[in-house]
């Protein structure tokens, strides 16, 4: 670790925060004391990090405090310009106690009891620091199992998932956020249909999201010949059987169909597309990924862990308009110092799970990725559902994702590739020595994209105008600062027009406002689900981990174009898929008139 004297002191200038930013300030990370009051402001917060992250400079061998000084005045102002923001972990930890900065876990759960309930302890180690964690449960024996130590029958791996849950739930109020969680299922676990009804009932799973990890032999078999009798196999024996439940065999078809109805009703579970995963892997010789973290984009070997940094697109738009531009060069040099800035959180983040430590250290996974990508589309007034916005998309990450990895092969060289490099697909495959086995992921980022002022992750914008609820009972109107701009010099704005268009949800039948700024300013429920779909697929073609992203639905969207999108997104070379249909849950994230939605069915951000 490096030495714990302050590196550094925050200049006096104050950020330009929101109110809201302000709030998620004094709610989620400021530093408070013995009665619960905040005793730091958030420039004080960011002088923390900055200084924290920087001192890991002093580890390397041609370190000293004038250098590290010298890069947390660049991380610093990183920061307090909303240029980039680093995980939730880090904003909250860095500088502090508890020293553990990634956000992003996955754990092995083993077929023991022992094995069970050490995967749980740790689970509450990890969150109760903020971390968010991701499992695999096919290894475990299915219902009804034999279990020889007892001469009993196994419960399943339903029954465990709920004590994970509650766990979570345990540990919540002395934790710095609501746990969160990704389950995982093979498509070929004999209780593969429990599974996939296992959230019918919303009371139960609050803190999961949950995908079926499906291989590409399945979803061409959807196509191909969905009448084959769907085979699983016992994990415990390792024998193959068709699925039998209900009294009769079921095809690939019939289980297909249940996904599909299931996601239709309540928007879970997701696909996570375990060979493409695979076939990405940047460690094949330690091991098979099979879980992610709780959004999805993370892809994680057994107690790996990934910390996750994003840069505000919007900040680097030049000029407005058809003519407008992206000042590229500034983006190159932040995309240099974001990496540098999340290749030194792996070097001073503490993990409570010694292994966890280990082979994150080994691997040095970081998560590069953006955050403003539909205000940056208004303000160069790009429709988010045309091929321009989605060729713009694509320019964006190849570019990230280029300089991330030039970032990285130059740390390589100053300070050596990661221990698991010899074998690694950057050795065999690309003979490029690189710093950090991944360095690339789009996350939802939906908590700093309100310290940073902007649209989170690559989602549309999901209301122009909307009622923000606030303590005291009443409602607020709140518009979307590039609309509310738009409207005033265009001179349609009025608060009865903005009324109107908070109870409608969307511009598009409005003619009061003009047609241009009408095709412009679209928000997600806008946009023909394909269009999700495409943008996802865009940076997914040039990102080392995976995308968070929901593929949103129109309330009155059938079984068939659930049933479509997933095949789709198959198609597409996606690695993993979210389809949300609105209005599917009693009390969903987010509707029309409220906010806080990040992307996903339920999100830990």
């Amino acid at each position: 670790m490096p030495p714990s004297l302050p590196l550094f002191t925050r200049p006096p200038q104050p950020g330009e925060w929101t109110a809201n930013a302000r709030k998620v300030f004094e709610s989620r990370y400021l530093m408070k004391d013995e009665r619960g009051a905040v005793c730091e402001a958030p420039e004080d917060l960011l002088a923390r990090v900055a200084g924290a992250v920087a001192g890991a400079e002093l580890l390397f061998r041609e370190g000293s405090e004038e250098k590290a000084r010298r890069w947390a005045e660049v991380f610093y102002r990183l920061m307090l310009e909303r240029i980039f923001l680093p995980n939730s972990p880090t904003l909250m930890n860095a500088g502090r106690e508890l020293g553990m900065l990634s956000a992003c876990f996955v754990l092995p759960v083993e077929d023991s009891i022992e094995g069970i309930f050490e995967a749980i302890k740790h689970t509450a180690l990890i969150q109760k620091c903020g971390g968010g964690t991701g499992f695999d449960f096919s290894r475990l024996r299915p219902m009804g199992d034999r279990v020889k130590t007892s001469g009993g029958q196994s419960s399943g791996p339903i029954s465990f998932m709920r004590v994970f849950s509650q766990a979570s739930n345990a540990i919540q109020q002395g934790a710095f956020r609501r746990g969160a969680n990704m389950g995982i299922l093979r498509v070929d676990h004999p209780d593969i249909l429990e599974f996939i009804s296992s959230k019918r009932n919303l009371a139960e799973l609050t803190n999961f999201n949950l995908s079926i990890s499906v291989t590409d032999a399945f979803m061409d078999d959807i196509v191909s010949q969905p009448d084959k009798a769907h085979q699983v196999r016992n994990p415990r024996t390792g024998e193959w059987s068709p699925l039998r439940r209900e009294g009769r065999t079921w095809t690939v078809g019939e289980v297909y169909e249940r996904i599909v109805d299931e996601t239709w009703q309540t928007g879970e579970p997701g696909l996570l597309f375990l060979d493409r995963l695979n076939a990405d892997n940047p460690t094949p010789q330690m091991g098979r990924l099979e879980a992610t973290n709780p959004c999805g984009e993370q892809p994680l070997l057994p107690f790996e862990s990934c910390n996750l940094g994003s840069i505000n697109l919007s900040r680097f738009a030049l000029g407005g308009g058809s003519g407008g531009a992206l000042d590229w060069q500034a983006f190159d040099q932040t995309v240099e110092q974001a990496i540098r800035f999340l290749d030194n959180v792996v070097e001073i983040s503490r993990s409570p799970v010694a292994a966890t430590d280990a082979i994150s250290r080994a691997n040095r996974k970081i998560g590069l990725g953006l955050m403003g990508l539909a205000d940056t589309l208004f303000l160069l007034q790009i429709p988010y559902n045309s091929s321009a916005a989605i060729e713009f998309g694509e320019q964006v990450m190849t570019r990230l994702d280029d300089a991330a990895h030039r970032a990285s092969e130059a740390l390589a060289g100053e300070r050596g590739v990661f221990p698991n490099w010899k074998g690694s697909r950057w050795e065999v495959e690309k003979h490029r020595p690189m710093r950090n086995a991944a360095v690339t992921t789009v996350a939802p980022t939906g908590t700093i994209s309100i310290l940073a002022d902007c649209s989170p992750g690559i989602e549309p914008v999901y209301a122009l105008v909307f009622h923000r609820h606030i303590l005291d009972g009443q409602r607020l109107l709140e518009v979307n600062k590039h609309f509310l701009r738009a409207a005033r010099e265009q001179g349609f704005y009025s608060p009865e027009l903005m009324e109107r268009i908070a109870r409608e949800g969307s511009i598009a039948g409005i003619t009061a406002i003009p047609a241009e700024t009408r095709r412009v300013f679209v928000c997600a429920r806008d946009l023909a689900p394909i269009w999700h779909l495409r943008m996802q697929a865009a940076f997914q073609r040039h990102c080392d981990a995976s995308i968070s992203k929901t593929i949103n639905l129109p309330s009155g969207a059938s079984r068939e174009e659930v049933r479509a999108m997933y095949l789709e997104a198959y198609r597409q070379g996606l690695k993993g898929v979210t389809v949300y249909r609105d209005r599917s849950r009693e009390n969903q994230p987010m509707a029309a008139e409220e906010i806080g939605y990040c992307g996903m069915p339920f999100c830990q951000e």
